[in-house]
């Protein structure tokens, strides 16, 4: 497989005086098609280390390589466009005055013509199914609709990758899991790459591989099955426990059918219990 995301012992600081140092020799990669998901604790480096591969911070050591091509002061701007970054509150990401405008914006910004702008706006919006609502206004949507406008104004940009900084941590549990199923739907159509910051297991669980930071470093990287199986592996790292992995658990203290030893995400536990209920 292809490495579209190379990071090399990288390091950064906040302050170049302070001996406060946010990120401590960060190496990892990231394979084309690829959902590489960064869990950890507050403060534990994950958004630093999205915002520095999207080019929204300078000044650190190490490299950082986008499609083979090292990352500089002179190349930020091209290779910031194979990036598409949703962020934890959509409202930050809105300048338009309509959701069609919305989506367009990039687009604009990047001289498309605008017979290519407008198709790439209706293929956007209906491959996050907004495309009735692309002539309101986004304060009037909900927050779930207003997060598959960030990801709709994204996409129509044709990203190669695409950064998902928290960006489901405001909404409830259906809304995550509606824009969690949105993002699968048009990694596959359009073949993209995901690297998700998160701090929810579950939306981690459907990961390929999961990395997990603490105070600046990678401590760990596995698959999720690797990663959920061992209750007190995740204890000694600081992270919860994915409810699927504690309801196993507890159904094996009761001695309920066999259960399997491996991790099940919540959609094969539930298949699994249904079949031993049939």
């Amino acid at each position: 497989m292809n490495k579209i995301l190379e990071v090399e012992n990288l390091t950064f600081k906040y302050e170049q005086e302070s001996n406060d140092v946010q990120l401590k020799g960060v190496t990892f990669d990231v394979f084309s098609g690829e959902w590489l998901s960064i869990i950890g604790k507050n403060g534990s480096g994950k958004s630093t280390t999205a915002r520095l591969i999207d080019g929204l911070l300078e000044g650190f050591t190490g490299a950082i390589k986008i499609d083979g091509q090292l990352l500089s002061q002179e190349n930020v701007w091209d290779l910031r466009r194979k990036i598409g970054m949703v962020f934890q509150n959509p409202d930050n990401q809105f300048v338009g005055a309509t959701v069609e405008d919305d989506v367009a914006f990039g687009m604009e910004n990047q001289g498309i013509p605008r017979e290519e702008m407008i198709r790439r706006v209706d293929e956007a919006l209906g491959a996050v199914n907004m495309l009735d609502f692309k002539k309101k206004e986004p304060a009037r949507l909900s927050g779930g609709q207003k997060q598959r406008v960030a990801v709709a104004g994204i996409i129509a940009l044709r990203p190669e990758i695409i950064i998902l900084d928290e960006s489901t941590s405001m909404l409830d549990p259906t809304g995550r899991a509606e824009i969690m199923r949105v993002i699968h739907d048009i990694k596959d159509k359009y073949h993209l790459t995901v690297l998700s910051i998160t701090h929810d297991l579950d939306e981690a669980a459907h990961s390929d591989r999961i990395l997990v930071m603490s105070d600046g470093k990678i401590i760990r990287q596995a698959t999720p099955a690797e990663l959920f199986a061992s209750d007190e592996d995740m204890v000694e790292i600081g992270l919860d426990v994915p409810f699927s992995a504690n309801l196993m658990a507890d159904l094996r203290e009761l001695t309920f059918g066999n259960i399997p030893e491996k991790y099940l995400d919540d959609e094969e536990l539930a298949d699994f219990l249904a079949s031993q209920l049939n």
